[in-house]
C-alpha cells in the first residue's frame, strides 16, 4: 500500500527546496490592473510582496517578489502556482483548507497539492508565520477584490 506523500518527510523537503532554489511566478510587475500587499515579518527577513490579477472572478496572474527563508519563499512559489487561474472562491478553498493543515485540523490533501510539503510545520510555531505570510496576503487581497465588486 502505497504511503501518502504526507508521510515521507524527504519528499517533503525536496519540493521545499525545489521551491527555494527555483521560485516559480517570483517577478514584479507594474500595473494596475493587479492588486498588490506587502508583508512582512518581525520574526524573520520576511519582506514579500504578493500581487494578484483579477478578471471576472478569476485570478488570471498571480506573482511575487521580495526576500523571504527557505520557508515562506517555497510556500509563497507554492501558493502562487496553486491559485493562478483559478477563481476567487476555489482560491479561498485552498487558502482554508492550507490553513487547516497549519491547524492540525482535517484538510483536503488533494486541494493543497505541493503545500502539502508544509504538513509538519505545526510542529514548529515559530515557522508556521513564514509557511502562511504569503497566504494572509492573499486574503487580504480576495477581500480587497471582493470590497471592490460589492463597495
Amino acid at each position: 500500500m502505497p504511503t501518502s506523500i504526507s508521510e515521507n518527510a524527504s519528499i517533503l523537503r525536496d519540493i521545499i527546496m525545489d521551491h527555494y532554489s527555483h521560485p516559480r511566478n517570483k517577478k514584479e510587475i507594474n500595473d494596475p490592473a493587479y492588486l498588490t500587499v506587502h508583508m512582512d515579518s518581525a520574526s524573520c527577513i520576511d519582506d514579500i510582496y504578493v500581487q494578484i490579477k483579477p478578471e471576472n472572478g478569476k485570478i488570471v496572474d498571480c506573482v511575487w517578489h521580495g526576500n523571504g527563508c527557505a520557508i515562506s519563499t517555497a510556500s509563497t512559489s507554492i501558493m502562487t502556482t496553486l491559485i493562478k487561474g483559478k477563481s476567487l472562491e476555489e482560491a479561498k478553498y485552498i487558502m482554508s483548507e492550507f490553513n487547516k493543515m497549519l491547524n492540525e485540523e482535517e484538510f483536503d490533501e488533494e486541494a493543497l497539492g505541493e503545500a502539502i510539503a508544509f504538513i509538519n510545520t505545526y510542529k514548529q510555531p515559530s515557522r508556521i508565520t513564514c509557511a502562511n505570510i504569503s497566504w494572509r496576503g492573499l486574503d487580504e487581497l480576495l477581500k480587497e477584490e471582493e470590497e471592490h465588486h460589492h463597495g
